[in-house]
Order: structure tokens, then C-alpha cells, then sequence
């Protein structure tokens, strides 16, 4: 069934999904680029470190993740007293998927001593094998951290890597040949033309998602205009545009962000540089599988506690940084 051609139906399978999470004292939570009647129903929306410090403070038995395997994973590494479901389990992450513990074994073998930087956007075993962790945002902050004379690895994002290095000039950081593939990248070219077609407009870059990360790259080695540019965190994008007396955004992200940028800004305009920037992935999670998973208790989402413990203290190294 097409729900965006049922409107009836999607009002009947919120109403039905919230008194389940009522009953079962689950608590929701989606990512920023779930599909909109998913974000609508849920009990918080964020990026997926957001998310996770939601789920290690919340008071809820149960906790039903909307958003792809690695953020689900890191759930249920922060709250381990709780069990995490997801409604598809088939939901997984390109980029997370484009290095593996094992290849990181090899790779810190090959480089004894260097300290291990991986991206959230991991598996709960290759965060388990790292040093600390980091987002998008602050990765910069993260990298400064580490004393200068320590080698890097840095995984799995080549692009966010390569930018990280160029701002932090840090020449004694490797990084791993990872990558998006749910889509092509945003090119440098396509910004202009969208920038020269709506010329009052601010350019937003949500640093959180892994397959517009290029952009940044782009941007640290001067191939598209700072003027205007704010390269954004979640929350700073929607408070921004809150903020600006811009009436125009045009937005390098995840399609997903614009619904909760329309919701909180409904006078304002928000104009995807690429329509088809889209996380199949995160798409996989419907209202219909998130009613199932409320009343089959489908998936649960274990880690293994000898991983769970080291992941988590690579996490938790993170969040002393801040995000």
C-alpha cells in the first residue's frame, strides 16, 4: 500500500503504534531521514548520536530504533540494560559497511601505535577496535585532540578524512578509501547552478551525512564559495534557520531533514541540491514494519558485551569532546 495516497491509513497506524509503545513502555526514536509519517510518530527525531544519548536516558523498557543497523547497534551499546529493536534489520549502511574489524586489525598492524579515529557511522565491531570515536562535526576537534607527534587512522570516510586533514594540517594522518554508494556524490559544478539559480539563498551542508561529506572536501580545498555557506550539525541547521532572515535554503543533505526543516520553518523555503539524494536504506523503515516490530518484537538488536564494553569506551571518549 502506498500510504502517501492513504492519509486515513497513516492516521490509523499512528494512533494504533502509539498506544502500542504505550503499552509496552517502548520509546521511539528516528532518525532525521526516516520517511515523514515515521519522524511524525516517533518520541524523538535527531541525528544518530542524538538518538543514542536519548536511548541511554530514557526511562523506557523498550526502545524501537528507525534508522539503519550501526545507529541501532549504538543504542543498545550505550543502554545496555535495555532492549533495542528494529523494524528492518535489513536496513545496514554502505559506508559502515566499507571496512571491517578485521581490515582494521590489518591496518593498525601495519602502523603500531597510531591512534584509531572512526566515524559513528561504524559497526559496534569496528568501534571496538578504535581509539575514540567521532561525528562529522567534530571530527576537527576530535583529530586536534590527539597529541601531534601520534600517527592517525582515520575510517571509513575518505572524504571527511580528507577534509579533516586539510583544516587540521595534520600530515601524519592515513585514511581509509571508504565511502557512501547509495547514490552518486554532489559535484562542485551542480552547486553553482543551483546557487547562481536561487542567488539569495544560504547553502546548508548537515555534516552528519556520510554521503555528502565530498562536499566538505570541496569546500576546504576552495572549490565551492564560502559566502553563504554554513557547514551545520542537526540541531544548528534547524536553529539556524529559525535564526536567518534568509527566506530561501538550499540544503546538501539527505532529503529526509527537509520535512522537520518545512515543519519548523513552514514560511521558509528549503530547496534539496539533489532530489535524489536519498538513503534507501533509511527508507526501508515503514509504518507498517514499525507496527509489526511493536507487536512481534521484531528485530532485537544484541552486541556482544566483550564488544559492547570496548565500543563503548571509545564512544564515550567522544562525548568528553562534545559534538
Amino acid at each position: 500500500m502506498n500510504l502517501s495516497q492513504a492519509p486515513g491509513r497513516v492516521a490509523e497506524l499512528q494512533s494504533e503504534i502509539r498506544r502500542l509503545a504505550k503499552e509496552r513502555n517502548a520509546v521511539i526514536l528516528a532518525h532525521n531521514y526516516q520517511l515523514p509519517e515515521v519522524q511524525d510518530v516517533a518520541d524523538f527525531v535527531g541525528d544518530s548520536l542524538q538518538l543514542a544519548r536519548q536511548a541511554a536516558q530514557t526511562e523506557a523498557e523498550l526502545i524501537v530504533f528507525c534508522g539503519v543497523h550501526f545507529m541501532a547497534e549504538t543504542a543498545a551499546v550505550l543502554s545496555p540494560e535495555r532492549r533495542v529493536l528494529i523494524p528492518d534489520l535489513a536496513a545496514g549502511c554502505s559506508l559502515a559497511d566499507s571496512i571491517t574489524a578485521e581490515q582494521l586489525r590489518a591496518w593498525k598492524a601495519e602502523h603500531p601505535g597510531a591512534v584509531v579515529v572512526s566515524y559513528v557511522n561504524t559497526t559496534a565491531e569496528v568501534k571496538a577496535e578504535t581509539d575514540i570515536c567521532c561525528t562529522s562535526s567534530n571530527a576537527v576537534d576530535v583529530v586536534r585532540s590527539i597529541p601531534e607527534d601520534k600517527e592517525i587512522l582515520f575510517c571509513p570516510d575518505m572524504f571527511l578524512g580528507s577534509y579533516v586533514k586539510r583544516v587540521t594540517g595534520r600530515e601524519n594522518m592515513h585514511i581509509w578509501l571508504g565511502e557512501c554508494h547509495v547514490h552518486a556524490g554532489i559535484r562542485p559544478e551542480q552547486i553553482a547552478a543551483s546557487r547562481s539559480e536561487h542567488p539569495d539563498a544560504e547553502f546548508l551542508i548537515h555534516p552528519e551525512c556520510g554521503c555528502v561529506t565530498n562536499t566538505l572536501d570541496f569546500l576546504a580545498h576552495g572549490l565551492i564559495d564560502p559566502e553563504n555557506t554554513h557547514v551545520l550539525s542537526t540541531g544548528q541547521m534547524l536553529q539556524h534557520a529559525q535564526r536567518s532572515t534568509a527566506t530561501q535554503f538550499i540544503v546538501a543533505t539527505e532529503v529526509g531533514i527537509l520535512h522537520r526543516l518545512g515543519k519548523m520553518n513552514p514560511d521558509k523555503e528549503f530547496i534539496p541540491i539533489e532530489r535524489g539524494t536519498v538513503c534507501h536504506y533509511m527508507k526501508m523503515i515503514t509504518l507498517e514494519k514499525l507496527h509489526r516490530s511493536l507487536v512481534d518484537d521484531v528485530y532485537e538488536v544484541k552486541v556482544n558485551k566483550e564488544i559492547a564494553d570496548k565500543a563503548r569506551l571509545s564512544i564515550e571518549r567522544m562525548l568528553a569532546i562534545g559534538t
